[in-house]
């Protein structure tokens, strides 16, 4: 009876399964296109998912092992099982490879099943409860179905009802696994993970070592081009195929700084809402943690209605969007590499340009930029005005220098100056030639272009950049990581490509180069915060930590560092939109500095610095920049170098 029953049902559930996959297709189909290589990309899928994506599911050791064993079991079982079973090929060695994969599978299951006995808060419960049991089902089904065929059972072990309880078993699995795997279900994201991976919007981002962090323009010359994303519909058809492969593991929610604080967004269920409005419907199936302070049920929409209304239900509230800090600590641990950041932006980018709502501040903001090339309103010709004591080399004096030091908008700020002081004081102490634009240095566009305003960014960059033609420079440097990555990433889809480096790092160069020498000091124990915009975005977590061994102090790491540093609450416009939470994030992140026992938190960003030096504490730790300690350790009895004209005396 089985050999009658079991390839019915596997073909049944394939045909089935082929029907979804058309339906869903249909469904990211509604976005806007976007022109992919089909042939290469899922070429491309094996390396993509063992090489590239596998590295972040690797992180908890015990999952990746459960997964490497539970999929790869699946997609082995289900290959042998068709021909095995389907087809009626169980000679040689088939079937006993089936009987490997299945119990493979089986095993793989019995670890998803202790996972879900008592699962983190930031998994998703509901349906993905019983997808440990629908595993174990399948996996064992087939391994037993398998043993008649192999002749460790007899033909008929056990007659025509054990035959259909086994079918039955079967059955359920495969509805699970195959069927549910297109019409919807915990297994969806495996269909639409894979073709994810082949169709990624950034598809720069897989190979070793490669990056892809900055937001990509819109085309405000075309008329008829979208000014973001009002609908669902409105994103790319890649875009919403991404969102369907959101396996709800809740990385993201984990390590998102507005989840922590209580603000109104979950980047998990950001997501989630996309899927229900590519589909239609509410939100009320939802089994995860909801936004902090809104219940479930509350949001509905479909493909062609608006994400955010101005009054009525829709999948999405305006606040929710403003509340991140585009730190992109959800996409770093995104185990299917899903663009959070891109989508907020996205969102925000219609609800500025089309609507101008911009909450709090960053109407204000906005309007200043405009007027006057900085978001705080500032006579645009005081740039310098801090520095009137250091006569400073101007490039339209001089025409061209090997490093132009890009000042940034904290030359407004008094505590930033500080920093910027201490930059020329290193830069004078190593005969670095040295040159900035001054009164021609306009906004990097960062603070518009992550609120929405990509008309702003880009008349700020265009500008910048026609600035900046004008001249001749080896490389630019700066003390602001949000200038430094618009400057390196985001300048070039404009016609603006250029060498640019952190001031940490070209520090750590002259210091490597023994342009700089340093007096023993006495900091004591001292932390290191990562800046989002220099370490997720840009990859440099090694270079900082370098200047401050070079340093000689007690360097401590907080739980979170490196990759998995949590955000100090400056970026994104967050200050701007200011949305209330529970508690403030740069208070939870001077809370994981006091955990490390450390006397001063190194930095090495003017937002993190006001962030927080803004925590209110009476044991807070110092804070102080990377240049300013350097500046501090200087030994000025050595003798100056003229790095200048040693590099010509080489270069000739």
């Amino acid at each position: 009876m089985l050999d009658i029953l079991l390839p019915i049902l596997i073909f049944s559930a394939l045909a089935l399964a082929a029907i979804g996959a058309v339906r869903r297709i249909r469904l990211w189909r509604q976005g806007r296109p976007s022109p992919v290589p089909v042939i290469r990309g899922l070429a491309a899928v094996p390396r993509r998912y063992l090489v590239d994506l596998h590295h972040v599911v690797a992180r908890d050791k015990v999952m990746s092992n459960t997964h490497v064993a539970t999929a790869g079991g699946f997609v082995a079982a289900m290959a042998l099982a068709i021909v095995v079973h389907g087809l009626g090929l169980a000679e040689g060695v088939l079937g006993w490879l089936l009987l490997a994969a299945s119990a493979t599978m089986f095993v793989g299951s019995l670890f998803v099943a202790r996972r879900r006995i008592n699962p983190p808060a930031r998994l998703s419960k509901g349906p993905w409860m019983r997808l440990p049991k629908s595993l174990m089902a399948f996996s064992l089904g087939i391994f037993v179905v398998t043993l008649p065929a192999v002749g460790v059972l007899p033909p008929d072990a056990g007659g025509w009802l054990v035959a259909l309880v086994l079918a039955g078993v079967v059955a359920w699995g495969l509805a699970e696994l195959v069927f549910g795997m297109t019409w919807g279900g915990p297994m969806k994201h495996a269909f639409a993970g894979a073709l994810h991976l082949a169709f990624h919007r950034r598809a720069e981002r897989f190979g070793e070592g490669n990056r892809s962090t900055g937001l990509k323009a819109l085309n405000l010359d075309d008329e008829g081009a979208a000014l973001g994303v009002e609908t669902p519909s409105d994103f790319t058809w890649n875009q919403l195929l991404g969102f369907d492969a959101c396996v709800q593991c809740g990385r993201c929610e984990a390590v998102c700084p507005a989840f922590a604080a209580g603000q109104p967004l979950n980047p998990k269920k950001l997501i989630q809402d996309m899927v229900v409005g590519m589909a239609g419907g509410s939100d009320a199936n939802y089994a995860g943690s909801p936004y902090p302070g809104k219940a479930v049920g509350e949001h509905a929409g479909d493909p062609h209605g608006p994400i955010v209304a101005r009054q009525g239900t829709a999948l999405v509230d305006a606040e929710t969007l403003w509340s991140c800090t585009t730190c992109r600590a959800c996409v770093e641990e995104c185990p299917m590499m899903i663009e959070h950041v891109d989508a907020i932006v996205d969102m925000r980018r219609f609800l500025t340009l089309e609507h101008g709502n911009t909450p709090n501040k960053g109407a204000e903001v906005l309007d200043n930029l405009i007027a006057t090339d900085n978001p705080g309103g500032f006579d645009p010709g005081s740039r310098l005005h801090w520095a009137a004591d250091l006569e400073l080399p101007l490039m339209a004096e001089r025409g061209e220098a090997q490093v132009l030091l890009w000042l940034g908008d904290g030359v407004f700020d008094m505590r930033n100056q500080r920093t910027l002081r201490a930059m020329v004081k290193v830069l004078r102490a190593a005969g670095v030639d040295f040159a900035v634009l001054g009164n021609e240095e306009r906004d990097s566009g960062d603070v518009a272009r992550r609120l929405g305003d990509e008309a702003t960014f880009q008349s700020l960059a265009r500008r910048n950049i026609a600035t900046l033609a004008q001249y001749r420079f080896d490389r630019i440097v700066t003390c602001d990581p949000h200038s430094f990555h618009v400057l390196k990433n985001e300048y070039g889809e404009l016609g603006g490509d250029y060498d640019v480096s952190h001031h940490s790092t070209y520090i750590n160069e002259l210091l490597e180069a023994g342009w700089l020498s340093l007096k023993a000091g006495r900091l004591g124990r001292v932390t290191y915060h990562d800046p989002c915009y220099l370490g997720r975005y840009n990859g440099e977590y090694d270079a900082p930590r370098a200047v401050l061994d070079a340093l000689g102090v007690e360097r401590v790491e907080m739980a979170r560092s490196g990759y998995r540093s949590r955000c100090c609450g400056g970026g994104g416009g967050a200050p701007i939109t200011d949305i209330p939470g529970k508690q403030r994030i740069p208070d939870m992140r001077m809370n994981d500095v006091s955990e490390t026992g450390a006397d001063l938190v190194a930095v090495g960003c003017p937002q993190c610095t006001a962030m927080l030096e803004g925590v209110v504490a009476e044991d807070r730790a110092a804070v102080k920049d990377i240049a300013e300690l350097v500046a501090d350790a200087l030994d000025e009895s050595a003798p100056a170098k003229d790095r200048r004209r040693v590099t010509e005396e080489e270069a000739a």
